[in-house]
């Protein structure tokens, strides 16, 4: 069994799109496979990142999506999940969100849990993502891309996770949307040699504009005995 935590440096950086496609690899690969949200925000019913995940997978929606565990906590207003559950009276509780992850275990060899925007995201007024990583030990999968600030954001996320001492088991590189290649060519160059020196153990791959007709190998982000 194995969990990998789906976090990136931001929102809109694709890491729905690289947690769906994660899923499918091992899919295809025969494996056991499901993937999680930890929370949703701006939609209302069955968490609209794990729809997005079945879509890519081409299967059906589980009767883990449909019974919320995959996603147990979705609110509508389109916020940080902090204030999304303020907003509607309540507050997100992690034994819950850990209680699905452990029922998710059970029932599969590994679990995606996808994160909400960057890791350091408020999960409660005093909880923060970066707080659930310490504590929960995930190996995480960054995602990442060429968008202006990403340089600043990609590092920043390297170096606070090795001050918390937490285990980034690769980047994921999203080319999409589509810049200047001296930018793309210099940002890749850039994460790879800050990835050499905070986690020099760890993968990098990209997602390649048109990213549906082709085949990408996530074997280098992902443990060797998993895959």
């Amino acid at each position: 069994m194995a969990t990998y935590f789906i976090s990136a440096i931001d929102t809109d950086t694709g890491k729905t799109i690289v947690t769906g496609l994660i899923a499918k690899y091992l899919q295809d690969k025969g494996e056991s496979v499901i993937t999680q949200k930890l929370a949703q925000t701006g939609c209302v019913g069955i968490s609209e990142d794990i729809i997005k995940h079945r879509e890519i997978m081409n299967i059906p929606l589980s009767p883990f999506d449909k019974d919320g565990t995959t996603c147990p906590y979705v609110f509508p207003f389109p916020a940080s999940p902090h204030l999304a559950a303020q907003l509607e009276n309540t507050e997100i509780d992690i034994d819950i969100i850990n209680k699905s992850t452990n029922i998710l275990e059970q029932n599969f060899k590994h679990v995606l849990l996808e994160g909400v925007g960057g890791m350091y995201v408020p999960i409660t007024s005093t909880y923060t993502i970066l707080d659930f990583l310490e504590e929960k030990k995930y190996p995480i999968i960054l995602v990442t891309s060429a968008k202006l600030g990403s340089i600043n954001h990609t590092l920043m996320s390297l170096e606070i996770a090795k001050k918390r001492e937490l285990n980034i088991k690769g980047i994921v590189y999203n080319n999409f949307p589509q810049t200047h290649e001296n930018i793309s060519t210099d940002s890749k160059k850039v994460f790879k040699q800050y990835l050499q020196k905070y986690f020099p153990k760890a993968g990098f791959t990209e997602i390649p504009i048109g990213y549906e007709n082709k085949s990408i190998n996530f074997s280098k982000v992902l443990s060797i005995q998993d895959v």
